[in-house]
């Protein structure tokens, strides 16, 4: 019978610990959350507000330098920048050429969805307020560089330079 109080005890401590692990406070706030999260978006979805985080349009901030180039990249992270003559602009090694290496294997998804080869030009885009872009007409493919950091932005914006 003393084993049999010790366990009862034993399962009591397991059963209160349990019921403090996760604060109820905590799950009712966390239900409250997501209920917000919800009126917040559903009122955003019926009074059609805008989208906030979209960059401004090429007819809000136009463009003030562009380039077709073709971009070729490895796997390894080299790549090679062309102009739409067949003229090198940049080629870059593995260490620094990752961003753009990346950028070509997205091309590749991007218009090999649509049947179309990667290295086709795409054009590269610096606009008034400062914001460096690629667009794409043949998928309507866009990206604004800014949000891949400084570095890699860079490596593009000595592209319109040269």
């Amino acid at each position: 019978m003393a084993y049999t109080r010790s366990y009862n005890k034993h399962e009591q401590k397991l059963v209160e610990r349990d019921k403090e692990m996760v604060p109820t406070i905590l799950v009712r706030a966390m239900f409250v959350l997501c209920i917000c999260v919800l009126i917040i978006v559903a009122y955003a979805r019926l009074t059609d507000r805008p989208l906030e985080a979209m960059p401004p349009s090429e007819a809000e901030v136009p463009p003030v330098a562009e380039r077709m180039i073709r971009i070729f990249g490895q796997m390894d992270g080299s790549a090679r920048v062309l102009d739409v003559n067949g003229s090198l602009i940049v080629d870059l090694g593995p260490t620094e050429g990752g961003f753009v290496a990346g950028i070509y294997r997205v091309l590749e998804r991007e218009r090999g969805a649509v049947g179309l080869s990667a290295s086709e030009p795409i054009r590269l885009v610096r606009f008034s307020d400062g914001r460096i872009g690629l667009r794409d007409e043949l998928t309507d493919f866009r990206a604004e560089l800014f949000g891949f950091g400084a570095d890699n932005e860079r490596v593009f914006a000595r592209m319109l330079e040269e």
